[in-house]
């Protein structure tokens, strides 16, 4: 999920600033009018909901909140009878003994609990912590956040599903429990993305094409995920106050087959530099096509140097230098450091992509592959380029096959196909 990428990361309109306010004040705040400057709490989380603080918040804006010390749900704590405990878990069972274990007999290792759950607890947990009566007077809240999710990118989330694509395609698992469960965690997930944004919306899915006998149940994936979904977000008109009573806004819900070529081969992302959204360039750069990055680098440093006192020394070949030229120079060295640190590392990194792209020859690689896709090239220029660039690399010819046969299915049908399939195949070794 996306919005515009171009806002500034202080809006509080740009999504993670929104789980962040939500975890600030409604969680670690929970009871405002009560609370003096001293009011310090001890905040305990499960391995999931650790994620989920780590990417909506910073260690400081905790501590700020009033949290004096963070502690592990399943770790062995010390008892502090004196203090106020905010637990924020998932609602599952063992994080529900664990925390009445916490709470209840005649010393709890905290004074109150106030109990906060990423998502819509079950009616049977509730009703196993309302069934210990040692606990309930020492709750200060019980409540749904509705936050189950990793917050990656100011506008982008993800719902921390690794084994997705196993557990719903996998061989022998559609009519799986595994199957169930994943679509179920996954549309909660989701859904409590809408919570949190307080946007009711209008579902759309991908739905399987052909003849409905020939539907397998694969195909039907999108459409159960959007139906779970919606069936979860239709609920909060009712739960959630202030939350949308009519359809604000659109979720597309799609799987991997309506792009088969872009995915073919593809690689995991590796990073050697830290790119976050407090730097500007990251923000203005990470989606721009690299020819246009590198001339947007380019420019920007040509105009740093015109502008900057302390670059323009940097740049000049001799001459005197007058008392409030440096002066102003003086002036200009901690923006000069700071911007000059910023801008060299995202001209190497562009570098260094430019670098990648005419060693391994992408750009001519990258242009059949743009023509196989629209029907402009055949088996003839993918043998030709294999021929021609011997140093390619196995992974780039695979794909080069795998797009070829992706778009011209038919040719590999009977014997021509299979003497073709020998013919490519000897080209990889």
């Amino acid at each position: 999920m996306s919005m515009d990428f171009g806002a500034p990361a202080d809006d509080p309109k740009v999504f993670r600033n929104i789980c962040r306010d939500r975890i600030l004040k409604d969680l670690l705040k929970p009871d405002k009018d009560k609370e003096t400057k001293s009011s310090w709490k001890v905040l305990i989380m499960d391995k999931f909901t650790v994620k989920i603080m780590g990417y909506a918040c910073k260690m400081a804006e905790i501590t700020d909140a009033g949290i004096s010390l963070v502690e592990d749900l399943f770790k062995r704590r010390e008892p502090m009878p004196s203090m106020d405990a905010i637990y924020f878990l998932q609602p599952l069972k063992e994080n529900v003994i664990m925390l009445l274990s916490d709470m209840s007999g005649r010393c709890p290792l905290y004074r109150k609990a106030y109990i906060f759950f990423s998502s819509p607890i079950p009616k049977e947990l509730v009703s196993y912590i309302k069934n210990d009566s040692s606990v309930i007077p020492r709750i200060g809240a019980l409540r749904e956040m509705n936050l189950e999710f990793f917050t990656i990118d100011m506008q982008g989330f993800v719902t921390d599903h690794d084994s997705a694509l196993n557990d719903l395609y996998g061989p022998s698992e559609q009519n799986s429990k595994m199957f169930n469960d994943t679509i179920s965690t996954m549309a909660t997930r989701i859904a409590t993305t809408f919570a949190s944004l307080k946007e009711f919306p209008c579902v759309r899915y991908r739905a399987p094409k052909g003849d409905a006998s020939a539907t397998t149940k694969f195909d039907m994936v999108p459409k159960w995920l959007a139906t779970a979904v919606w069936d979860i977000v239709s609920k909060y008109k009712s739960t959630i106050p202030e939350f949308s009573q009519k359809e604000t806004c659109e979720l597309l819900i799609v799987d991997r087959p309506i792009d088969q070529v872009s995915k073919a081969g593809s690689e995991p992302e590796q990073k050697e530099a830290v790119l976050e959204d407090h730097d500007p360039l990251w923000l203005e750069l990470r989606h721009a096509h690299i020819a246009d990055a590198s001339e947007r680098l380019y420019e920007k440093m040509n105009n740093f140097v015109s502008k900057n006192k302390a670059a323009q020394l940097h740049s000049r070949d001799g001459g005197e230098i007058s008392t409030r030229d440096l002066q102003k120079i003086v002036q200009a060295l901690p923006q000069y450091s700071d911007q000059v640190e910023k801008l060299t590392l995202h001209i190497e990194i562009a570098g260094k992509i430019n670098r990648f792209i005419r060693e391994y020859g992408l750009r001519d690689i990258g242009q059949l592959e743009q023509d196989l896709v629209f029907g402009d090239a055949g088996a003839k220029e993918v043998i030709s380029i294999l021929r021609s660039k011997q140093d390619m690399s196995p992974e780039n010819k695979l794909r080069l096959l795998i797009i070829y046969a992706i778009v011209y299915p038919e040719k590999f049908e009977g014997d021509k196909g299979e003497k073709l399939m020998q013919k490519m195949l000897m080209q990889l070794f």
